[in-house]
């Protein structure tokens, strides 16, 4: 934690007055309907947050085994405990309680996606009392992401309305229920999110637009009346300009204004004052600013306030730590700023300050950066020493039940509660079991590979996780044994990406976003002595002649690895091929380049991911040589590599509404190539699963023949070949097993459905990858959340005969 006064502040004595009297008017612990932050969708936990009393609301709305809560902590002894929890009484998974909320005396309001929730207090705890309702509000409107409440009337924003266009809805308690007061208060503009932000003190009335004016933003005044909302003017801050999102979130009270622009100055940030002249009218009357701040800093993502304090939350401070600037109020004065870090209880980037309530002397600092994007709370409380951290809460992670013991059979489309088709499930291992020792909160499974070893005829399954790799000993497949971890190099950071393949005995593990990472050698021989408890190994061998990396591709009959999408540090290739000289495993060198500016994104020959094969095909030019086939963003790529610092691009080829050409599988006979699209489902180019047939049989010159579209929405993954079956990992439908004798013409022959919630809409989550290579017929399928399955298809095999 650190605590600086900043010797350049530059306010003055009429802005202190300004603050003071801000704070007066905020010891009611307004808390913003509106932050943005750059965390991922994964940060649930904190969420939002609100402070009543000595009472802390965290919402948790992304739970996926359960419906969304709202956990309650108060001091008991000396201790922060949880207290309760609040959910719908009709709660449902993905029904996002707790991601808005607003509480304000005895109301609580909830905005969910079945509409808003309203609680009334009783004591410390809150009762469900009916719903706030609007007759013209449909999915996709954002009801309810904005609200503020003062006594007993309420105001709701519904920015996704047409279009983006936005309204504000004003309600009022009339002790049987809320109901709608007047018409809703909107604008002409269209696509300005009007209603993102909306703060009321009872008489006036501020509305945020952050995406107005080509997203500067803007925020409008309103006067309260019996009879509706009446304009009163903007707030307007001269010289303006980009992306600032000014009116993200806005505060109002006793005639101040404060607006919030986090991405200000590029995305510095800045929170802008007003002041409500004797006229009515807002006059600009100060700024507020990081003392530290630089670019994405996003000084402003969040705001509270006590009669003595203004916090204003800031997520990309010190490299996405993030912190919380504390401006102490003394008199008429601002007398210094504190800035409360993230502390050494958090590591990396935990984006502090993304969230942020406070009231009298306790506030609530959202950290959902922590665990991996889990989230956490800080628990400040203003003391002697001023204001610290005195707890840090968050909420124990979902799971599943491991599944062992027992073969269970796929029996009218359902294995233990997982939907399937002709696949059995053999067992099953959660996220926690594979997480191993020093494994926690925010941890998920990733890609994954399989080796048997030679000597002992074990096989084991090589699972990559966002922090370490797990290897799973599966040789009696009904009882699965995590063996041990190998984490990620000291110095390297968690990712949603790891990537591992197998040479000689040794596992090759690279990292993606992951920092330093490099690639870790681990000689898969230790693993015949792991016989008791998890172990935690170290690697054999680093390679740092990369940094990050997207995947490691390995051709095991010449020795070679193939790093793609290398980043962020060493010799990158463009993000082509960095090849890695691997024969003597243990002593990787590296050995040459390869990439075709004619493809990829950012025309350097980004290359996702590849498979390399010494060639057998049909193309008798180019028997014998060794040749790489790239999904590069953009395009299918094809390469000579056989001379490492020579190296020929062959040809390349694109295909209709690319979205992201991701992953690709030559047939055994390598005459085709099926090929998946990431992002094509996703952006709405296609309406089902899409995998591009091409056939190769002249490489110089690849032909489109087919696209497949499969049975459900679903993005997919990663796929593989093995005779004439196809496996692909179709991330939210799971693992999909498809005919290919007739190679342009697939059949889905067989599923099984990894994640057993939602629906197979297109999008992320869910199985990453699967390994069908294992001579026993065994498949092992990784999913995120959910954890690592060994399944057995029970389809006709001409794989395996």
């Amino acid at each position: 934690m650190d605590r600086a006064v900043d010797p350049e502040e530059k306010h003055t004595e009429a802005m202190g007055k300004r603050m003071k009297k801000l704070g007066r008017a905020t010891m009611s612990a307004v808390v913003l309907a509106a932050v943005v932050t750059p965390i991922s969708v994964e940060a649930q936990f904190g969420a939002h947050l609100d402070v009543v009393g000595n009472q802390v609301l965290v919402g948790e709305p992304g739970r996926v085994l359960s419906p969304g809560v709202i956990y309650l902590y108060e001091k008991q002894g000396g201790t922060w405990m949880e207290s309760g929890r609040l959910s719908a009484s009709d709660g449902e998974v993905g029904d996002q309680f707790g991601a808005f909320f607003e509480a304000e005396g005895n109301h609580l309001l909830v905005a969910t996606t079945n509409g808003i929730y309203a609680f009334e207090r009783s004591g410390s705890g809150w009762t469900e009392a009916g719903k706030v309702e609007a007759a013209d509000v449909v999915e996709g409107d954002g009801f309810g992401q904005a609200m503020a409440v003062r006594g007993n009337v309420a105001l709701v924003g519904a920015p996704g309305q047409g279009d983006g266009q936005g309204a504000v809805y004003v309600f009022r308690y009339t002790g049987n229920g809320w109901g709608q007061v007047g018409a809703k208060l909107t604008t002409d503009e269209a696509g300005t999110n009007f209603g993102a932000s909306v703060a009321f003190d009872g008489e006036n009335v501020v509305v945020g637009a952050p995406m107005a004016n080509s997203r500067v933003g803007a925020a409008h005044a309103y006067r309260y009346t019996e009879s509706g909302l009446q304009p009163a003017g903007d707030l307007e801050v001269q010289g303006l300009s980009g992306r600032t999102q000014f009116g993200q979130g806005v505060y109002v009270g006793e005639g101040w204004a404060i607006v919030q622009a986090p991405f200000a100055n590029q995305a510095t940030g800045a929170v802008y004052a007003f002041a409500q002249n004797d006229d009515g009218e807002w006059e600009p009357a100060g700024q507020l600013a990081a003392f530290d701040g630089g670019p994405r800093t996003i000084f402003g993502a969040a705001f509270a306030t006590t009669d003595d304090a203004l916090m204003v939350g800031a997520p990309g401070a010190d490299g996405f730590s993030g912190a919380t600037y504390v401006f102490h109020l003394e008199g008429e004065a601002i007398t210094g700023v504190t800035k409360v870090s993230a502390g050494e209880e958090f590591s990396g980037r935990t984006q502090a300050g993304s969230t942020l309530a406070a009231d009298g002397t306790v506030a609530a600092v959202g950290v959902l950066g922590a665990d991996y994007g889990a989230g956490s709370v800080m628990i400040l409380e203003d003391g002697p020493s001023g204001w610290a951290s005195t707890a840090i809460v968050a909420s124990e992670p979902e799971g599943f039940d491991p599944v062992t013991g027992e073969e269970v059979g796929c029996s009218e489309g359902d294995a233990a509660g997982w939907d399937c088709s002709e696949v059995d499930l053999v067992s099953f291992l959660p996220v926690s079991a594979l997480a191993g020792p020093g494994g926690g909160r925010g941890i998920r499974t990733n890609d994954n590979w399989g080796w048997q070893d030679p000597q002992t005829g074990r096989q084991y399954a090589l699972v990559g996780m966002t922090d370490r790799a797990s290897f799973v000993d599966m040789t009696d497949p009904l009882n699965p044994r995590v063996v041990g971890v190998l984490p990620m190099p000291e110095g390297a950071n968690g990712s949603a990406w790891r990537d591992i393949k197998t040479y000689q005995n040794h596992a090759f593990i690279v990292s993606d976003g992951a920092g330093q990472h490099g690639m870790q050698v681990f000689d898969l021989t230790r693993l015949r002595n792991a016989t008791g408890a998890p172990q935690v190994f170290d690697a054999d061998a680093h390679y740092t002649e990369i940094a990050s990396a997207h995947n490691i591709v390995i051709n095991e009959e010449s020795g070679f690895a193939f790093s793609v999408g290398s980043s962020s540090g060493g010799t990158t290739c463009g993000g082509g091929l960095h090849i890695i000289d691997i024969r003597d495993p243990k002593n990787p060198t590296f050995a040459g380049c390869f990439s075709d500016p004619q493809t990829g994104r950012a025309s350097t020959g980004y290359t996702h991911d590849a498979q390399c094969v010494t060639y057998r095909g049909p193309d008798s030019e180019h028997a014998g040589q060794e040749i790489c086939f790239g999904a590069n963003e953009t395009a299918l790529s094809i390469a000579d590599v056989t001379d490492k610092e020579n190296t020929v691009a062959l040809s390349r080829a694109t295909y209709p509404s690319v979205g992201y050409s991701h992953q690709g599988w030559l047939s055994e006979d390598q005459q085709w190539f099926f090929m998946n699209d990431e992002l094509d489902e996703l952006n709405d180019l296609v309406a089902r699963t899409r995998t591009l047939i091409w056939d190769v049989s002249d490489l110089d010159d690849p032909q489109l023949v087919a696209e497949h579209l499969g049975e459900e929405e679903s993005s997919d993954h990663n796929l593989y070949v093995v005779g004439n079956l196809m496996y692909q990992s179709n991330y939210q439908s799971g693992l999909r097993i498809l005919d290919i004798e007739d190679p342009a013409n697939p059949v889905e022959v067989a599923y099984f459905d990894t994640v057993p919630y939602g629906d197979n809409s297109a999008g992320f989550g869910g199985s990453w990858s699967n390994y069908p290579f294992f001579e026993s017929g065994l498949v092992i399928v990784t999913s995120g959340n959910e954890g690592l399955f060994l399944v057995r298809p029970t389809i006709r095999r001409t794989v395996f005969e």
